[in-house]
C-alpha cells in the first residue's frame, strides 16, 4: 500500500514526540534511568508526551529575528529531568546534572540548523549559549545517549560545519533580533521522516517542502509498506492533525522586543 501524507511544522514536532516516546531507549530510562530534557518547541512537545508539561521557550526565530523570551519564571523550566517519576527543574544547575548523567540515560536536545548529513547545530545568543551550551560539551563526554529531534524545516543548504565557522555572535555588524553563533550538537537525529519509519514497518520518501497560508514548512512524504503498516501511520498522522505549536504559553507570547541591531562586538 502507498499512501501521501503532509503534516504541517507544528504536526511533524508531534510525531517526532509520538516517535522518541515509543523508543526502548525511553522505556528503559523512564523505568531504570533518567532523562534530561532541555527546552524547545520540539523538546516540548516530547515533554507533554512524557510528562503532560509543556516547557518553557527562550530563544526563537520571530518575525523580528532571532530573539528571546522576556518570561524568565523559575516556576515554569526550560530544562528537567525526568527520574524514577519525579519532574525536576534544572535550569540552574544542568551542568552540574549532566555530569551526573552515564550509560542508560537519554538527554534530548534540538537544534535550529539541519544539513543533508544529518549533522545539526544549536543556535547560542549568549556567551557559551548559556549554562545548556556550556553543558553540551559533557552531553558527549559522559556516556549518556544524545537524541536530537529536529524537523526538515530547518534543513539547510551547505554543511553545519560551514555555518558553524560562518556565525558568530561577536562577527556581525547588523544582526536581526541578536546576533548568534552555532554550536555543533551530535547523536541520534530524528526528524518526521525518521519518525514515521519509526511508528511503522515501512519506506518514508520526501517529496516536496513548503506551503502557503499557515501551511509555510510543510513536509509532504510517500509512505510504501503493508497495509497495515500505512494504516498505522494515517492514523499517527490523523492524531497530530490540527496541532499547535508547544511551549508554556507566556513565554510564547512575550519576546524581547528587538529589532535590528547596529553594532559591532556586541555582548
Amino acid at each position: 500500500m502507498k499512501a501521501q501524507i503532509v503534516l504541517t511544522v507544528n504536526e511533524s514536532k508531534r510525531l517526532i514526540a509520538k516517535a522518541i516516546v515509543s523508543l526502548p531507549e525511553i522505556k528503559n530510562a523512564l523505568e531504570k534511568g533518567k532523562i534530561l530534557l532541555k527546552g524547545g518547541t520540539t523538546v516540548s512537545a516530547i515533554a507533554e508526551e512524557l510528562v503532560e508539561i509543556p516547557l518553557r521557550i527562550c530563544g526563537r526565530i520571530s518575525k523580528r529575528g532571532t530573539v528571546s523570551s522576556q518570561i524568565m519564571s523559575v516556576k515554569h523550566p526550560h530544562s528537567i529531568l525526568v527520574e524514577k517519576g519525579k519532574i525536576k527543574n534544572i535550569d540552574d544547575n544542568i551542568v552540574e546534572v549532566v555530569k551526573n548523567l552515564g550509560r542508560g540515560d537519554i538527554i534530548i536536545i534540538s537544534g535550529n540548523a539541519l544539513d543533508s548529513q544529518k549533522n545539526v547545530g544549536m543556535m547560542a545568543g549568549s556567551v557559551s549559549g548559556g549554562n545548556a551550551g556550556i553543558a553540551v560539551s559533557g552531553m558527549l563526554s559522559e556516556g549518556a545517549e544524545v537524541i536530537i529531534p529536529i524537523g526538515l524545516e530547518k534543513l539547510i543548504p551547505g554543511t553545519v560545519r560551514d555555518a558553524s565557522i560562518i556565525a558568530g555572535r561577536k562577527d556581525v555588524d547588523v544582526s536581526y533580533g541578536m546576533a548568534v553563533g552555532l554550536i555543533p550538537l551530535y547523536g541520534k537525529v530524528i526528524t518526521e521522516k525518521d519518525a514515521v519509519e519509526i511508528l511503522a514497518k515501512l519506506n518514508c520518501t520526501v517529496i516536496g517542502k513548503g506551503g502557503i497560508l499557515g501551511a509555510e514548512g510543510s513536509t509532504v512524504m510517500v509512505v510504501e509498506g503493508l497495509e497495515k503498516e500505512v494504516e498505522k501511520i494515517l492514523k499517527a498522522a490523523e492524531e497530530v492533525k490540527g496541532a499547535n505549536i508547544s511551549g508554556q504559553k507566556e513565554s510564547l507570547e512575550k519576546e524581547i522586543d528587538i529589532g535590528i541591531i547596529r553594532m559591532r562586538n556586541n555582548e
